[in-house]
């Protein structure tokens, strides 16, 4: 079963988290998330159990206590809602289509509402 913690003081490892865990089960693995460009603990980390009633044991005894003078939050490790979010840039469409403006021959947009005109008849009104 894979735990998240929360909550957790900036000044512990990965080694640290597994300690935690080991009384209370075998822990496959003890992963503390660091911010890629500090390489600072984002304050949170997994930790995953092969037992899931050990892990469940796990999660009750510490969920709550304090650990480096922070209240830990410890429960089962749920996968981020909303899909397939890939997050950053996201690519937009800035108008296109028939939307007007531009240089074209007839209808909307660009400067002076008219877009650019055939200038054939320019001097016919005057």
């Amino acid at each position: 079963m894979n735990i998240y913690v929360g909550n957790l003081s900036w000044n512990l490892k990965d080694e640290d988290l597994q300690e935690l865990f080991s009384p209370h089960g075998e822990v496959s693995s003890a992963k503390i998330v660091l911010d890629k460009f500090t390489n600072r603990s984002k304050g949170f980390g997994f930790v995953e159990m092969a037992n899931d009633e050990e892990a469940q044991a796990a999660i009750g005894a510490l969920n709550g206590t304090e650990v480096d003078g922070r209240n830990i939050v410890v429960n089962e490790s749920r996968p981020k809602e909303g899909g397939n979010s890939g997050g950053g840039y996201k690519k937009r469409s800035f108008g296109g289509g028939n939307s007007g403006g531009g240089y074209r021959k007839s209808g909307g947009g660009g400067y002076g509402g008219g877009g650019y005109r055939d200038r054939s008849d320019y001097n016919k009104d005057f």
